[in-house]
């Protein structure tokens, strides 16, 4: 390494999670150790083959932090002719999906258990997903933590690279500050194309979880965005 390289200063990758320590339940623990090999897919710098991975030929949509897996797990069951490979750091996350998995009887969820920028960039081919969901990410609520938040000009011009023409990206949030940054940033990418003048209905492939349902009760907002990539 030259004297420029070390003095040079990295700029902060963004990264699709924040770590959190988080107990196993021991039914978590058994389906990681049970069901882990495989539904977990090892990360690897190279690009998956999804029609190996999954063993059909089948539109895939890719998740980034599906949380503790129930969205994943009911979305999974309503569109069986979709695969879906989910991404989530928290192992608790994980567990709490593969038993999922195993209690429907899921056969077109696989998981990686890693960054989902690196993921995407690395184990995506360009053109392969059919569409990529973000469902309510951090909204780094203080205005001076705004620059961690996942949905940024230069991460969304990576996602559409991976999105087949005409692939969706579908984010969701309950913080409306940060649903009306998602709005500006996705309107901003030329190469994408709202689907609703401004936030969409909520698609009925995603569910309403308990958190939401509470929060809705109680007057709080969620905002839908669903975009498509041009072309045919």
């Amino acid at each position: 390494m030259g004297e420029d390289d070390q003095a040079a200063t990295p700029r902060r990758a963004i990264k699709s999670f924040v770590t959190r320590a988080g107990r196993m339940g021991t039914g978590q623990i058994k389906a990681l150790a049970e069901l882990g090999p495989k539904f977990v897919l090892p990360y690897k710098a190279e690009k998956l083959d999804f029609a190996a991975t999954f063993g059909r030929q089948a539109p895939v949509v890719l998740e980034i932090g599906f949380g503790m897996g129930g969205a994943t797990a009911e979305i999974a069951a309503t569109l069986p002719d979709h695969d879906f490979i989910g991404c989530e750091v928290h192992e608790p996350g994980v567990g709490a999906l593969l038993k999922l998995i195993d209690e429907r009887r899921l056969t077109n969820i696989r998981i990686v258990q890693h960054d989902a920028v690196e993921v995407l960039r690395d184990m995506v081919g360009e053109g392969a997903l059919a569409g990529v969901h973000i469902f309510f990410p951090d909204p780094w609520h203080k205005k001076r933590h705004n620059k961690r938040r996942l949905i940024q000009p230069a991460f969304v011009a990576q996602l559409v690279k991976h999105l087949a023409p005409g692939g969706y990206l579908h984010c969701a949030t309950d913080w409306q500050p940060y649903a009306e940054q998602m709005l500006e940033v996705l309107s901003a990418e030329p190469a994408l194309l709202n689907t609703a003048a401004g936030y969409a209905d909520k698609p009925a492939y995603r569910p309403l979880t308990k958190f939401e349902a509470r929060g809705l009760k109680l007057g709080h907002g969620v905002w839908d965005l669903v975009f498509r990539k041009r072309g045919t």
